[in-house]
């Protein structure tokens, strides 16, 4: 446990002290991070920073569960396209499609979904054609 300031030492001091003692002794280097850079160093200033990064650590999100959904099929649909085999494509196109399937019989809150399930084989078609390019 901390100890308490005597009375009559500058706080400034008493806790330079402390800060001291406990680098001397080595309690910062098991931090987690020690070493590090910063990762938002150069990132512009955001003054929700703290609030964003709570949600993020607990998984929340800032979108509605279907404009969420709408983002993360277009990232599906990307990374699609973008995928090295065949296998990859229709693995990331089936689980956005059961995703969307699950969304189409219960609807999530928030704006309409305006989604359907992608065509695995149309997708696959453009890809092939896209690799043969």
């Amino acid at each position: 446990m901390t100890e308490r300031k005597p009375p009559g030492v500058d706080i400034e001091s008493w806790v330079d002290r402390q800060i001291r003692e406990a680098s001397d002794r080595g309690e910062f280097e098991e931090l987690p991070g020690f070493g590090k850079p910063l990762a938002s160093l150069d990132a512009p200033y955001d003054e929700m920073w703290w609030i964003k990064g709570k949600m993020h650590r607990e998984g929340f999100a800032a979108l509605p569960p279907a404009l969420a959904l709408r983002k993360e099929a277009e990232d599906a649909l990307a990374a699609a396209r973008a995928a090295r085999s065949e296998r990859q494509v229709r693995a990331i196109l089936t689980e956005i499609n059961e995703k969307i399937a699950a969304a189409l019989r219960m609807p999530p809150q928030g704006p309409p979904l305006n989604l359907t399930e992608y065509d695995v084989e149309g997708v696959l078609e453009e890809w092939r054609a896209a690799r043969a390019a």
